[in-house]
């Protein structure tokens, strides 16, 4: 199948603004998706996008990568419900570095059919506001830029606080659309279904300065089974930037995918084949405990973005969650990898010398110094996975870093206890 027969199988197409692209990218083509500098790491929804693109260049055409130093600055009103607090040009200048380091994990900027990043500050920087007005938004019609439905649902959702410098916004897109195609030959935008009005506005301005006809391709907004949006863990989201999100966060969300996303999720994000996809939803179907696809998912994303030792990283902090195996791992990583569960501070002489039983009931681990004893002797109390029984005594040497110990009832229960020195 072509490749755009083949993004449609995947579930990565919501609209085509003409069914005529699949017989263009029969040849190569240059095209180009936006990325906003809105922080210094992308984001797992931003995971949509950096794989279009790269399905793109594994079928050879060429990928620009847009980020949006002087957009930015202004903010995207598509999707949002009130204006967004804008930006310095350092911080701007900042997350542009980050997200670079991002994109290049997974698009190749280097060899024959290396990837572009352009940032549209460098051709605004110089634009007067008078400039603006005759040169650029001279070609665009009121009328139609209010009929978008990006400015519509903001109208209806902000009671029409849309300010013009978020009403510009399409203006500028638009014309970097232009801009793109006058100097990098660009003849397709693709973006999320939130950016249609934004990509048509780059279609139609082409059009109408150029007399040529360029493209524009959007995917749908990835939710989860129960409606959420996709790359929201708890209310946060999930950075692609290692020291923003753990790579065992990382790993551990894909790892949770329902039964009902991770097929889908697989076709959107997995280089793997759509027959091998096929194949690992046949195992869940006939395993589903196994929760084989999950793995995989987890596994080849882990990889993508953090590399190989990433992933290692992952798979050993998983390892310790639920294999109850602290060697070798610091307070730091232990903090990070048991932050969910229960934990207690004590103050290190309360700990130090003391029955471990003791000290679990103490931490509130269990309601009494009774049940933590029976617990202990009857080999259901570990610490640092390792079992111990009622005539156990608490070392210094068991305080990690001086810091904290992990303690287990039975096989799944952990508790973080912090020594408050």
């Amino acid at each position: 199948m072509n490749l755009i027969e083949e993004l449609k199988e995947r579930g990565l197409v919501e609209a085509l603004t003409d069914p005529e692209i699949g017989k263009m990218l029969e040849k190569p083509t240059t095209l180009y998706c936006g990325f906003d500098p809105s922080a210094k790491s992308l984001q797992a929804g931003n995971l949509v996008s950096i794989m279009v693109l790269k399905r793109f260049q594994q079928a050879g055409h060429r990928v620009i990568a847009l980020v949006g130093g002087a957009t930015g600055l202004i903010g995207d009103p598509s999707g949002k419900s009130a204006e967004r607090n804008m930006l310095t040009l350092e911080q701007v200048e900042e997350n542009k570095r980050g997200i670079r380091e991002n994109l290049s994990r997974i698009l190749d900027f280097d060899g024959p059919n290396a990837a572009v990043m352009v940032d549209n500050y460098d051709w605004y920087k110089g634009t007067s506001a008078i400039e603006f007005l005759r040169d650029i938004a001279i070609n665009f019609r009121v009328p139609q830029m209010l009929s978008k439905e990006s400015v519509k649902k903001r109208l209806e959702a902000s009671e029409g606080a849309l300010t013009f410098t978020e009403f510009s916004y399409q203006i500028l897109q638009g014309n970097d659309f232009l801009h793109l195609y006058d100097n990098y030959g660009c003849m397709l935008e693709v973006g999320g279904a939130d950016q249609w009005g934004n990509i048509t506005a780059g279609t139609d301005l082409v059009h109408r300065m150029r007399g040529k006809t360029a493209y524009g391709l959007t995917f749908p907004l990835l939710l989860d089974s129960a409606g959420r949006k996709f790359g929201k863990s708890e209310g946060n989201a999930l950075f692609m930037n290692a020291e923003m999100t753990s790579v065992y966060d990382w790993y551990q969300y894909f790892l949770r995918a329902a039964d009902a996303d991770v097929i889908r999720y697989l076709k959107v994000f997995s280089l793997k084949s759509l027959d091998e996809i096929a194949a690992l939803e046949a195992e869940m179907k006939a395993n589903p405990e196994a929760r084989i696809p999950q793995k995989a998912l987890a596994e080849e994303l882990t990889r993508l973005v953090h590399g190989e030792a990433g992933l290692q990283t992952a798979l050993g902090a998983t390892k310790t969650l639920f294999g109850g195996d602290v060697s070798g791992k610091s307070a730091a990583e232990l903090s990070q990898i048991f932050k969910d569960v229960k934990s207690a501070e004590l103050p290190a002489a309360e700990i130090v010398g003391k029955s471990v039983y003791a000290v679990a009931a103490a931490a509130g681990m269990f309601k009494s110094n009774g049940e933590a004893r029976r617990m202990a002797a009857q080999g259901g109390l570990s610490l640092n996975g390792a079992k111990v029984d009622d005539k156990r005594i608490f070392e210094s040497s068991d305080l990690i870093d001086g810091e904290l110990a992990v303690l287990r009832q039975g096989k799944k229960a952990n508790f973080l206890l912090r020594a408050k020195n």
